[in-house]
C-alpha cells in the first residue's frame, strides 16, 4: 500500500457531525485520492475503571466498537452508532468527574439504546449482563417497561 501525503490535500467538503461536535472534512489529495478526517473538540482524559479494579484511558473508539459489535446490525448505518456513542460520551462527561466505572459506561450505553432501539437494548443488555435464562430477559424488560412509564408519567 502508497502512503498518502494528507498535508497537501485540499477540502472538498466540511460539514458539522454530531450536533455540532465535530466537523466532517472530505479531502483530496494532488494525485486525486479521497478521504475523510474529522475534527473533534479535545476533552480531558476519564480514566475507566473496569470490575477488577484495573484502570485504563476511556476510548470512544473501543465504546463504537463494542456498541457495533453487539448491536450494529439493528442501526441503518454507522452515523446511528456514532450518535448512541455521542450520547453515553457527553452523559459520561456530563458526570463531571475523571473517573467512571464500566458499569456506569454500560448503564449510559442501556439508556441511549433503550431511546433508538428496544431490540437493540435487549440485545446489549443480555451481554451486559450475561444472561443465561429466559427469565432474565423478563425482568431486564419488566424493569425497562417501568422505567419508561415513570418517566412518562413525570
Amino acid at each position: 500500500m502508497t502512503q498518502m501525503n494528507i498535508g497537501d490535500s485540499r477540502v472538498i467538503e466540511s460539514r458539522e457531525v454530531s450536533d455540532g461536535m465535530a466537523i466532517r472534512r472530505r479531502r483530496e489529495t494532488p494525485e486525486g485520492r479521497r478521504f475523510t478526517t474529522y475534527e473533534r473538540v479535545e476533552k480531558p482524559n476519564l480514566a475507566v475503571i473496569k470490575k477488577k479494579g484495573t484502570r485504563e484511558l476511556f476510548s470512544r473508539e473501543k465504546l463504537a466498537s463494542s456498541v457495533h459489535q453487539s448491536v450494529g446490525t439493528f442501526f441503518k448505518s454507522e452515523e446511528d452508532v456514532d450518535k448512541i456513542v455521542d450520547a453515553v460520551e457527553e452523559a459520561l462527561y456530563a458526570l463531571g468527574e475523571s473517573d467512571v466505572t464500566s458499569k456506569q459506561i454500560g448503564d449510559q450505553v442501556l439508556d441511549a439504546l433503550a431511546d433508538q432501539n428496544e431490540v437493540a437494548y435487549v440485545r446489549f443488555a443480555s451481554v451486559y449482563f450475561d444472561f443465561t435464562s429466559l427469565d432474565e430477559f423478563e425482568e431486564i424488560l419488566t424493569q425497562r417497561r417501568q422505567k419508561d412509564k415513570a418517566r412518562k408519567e413525570a
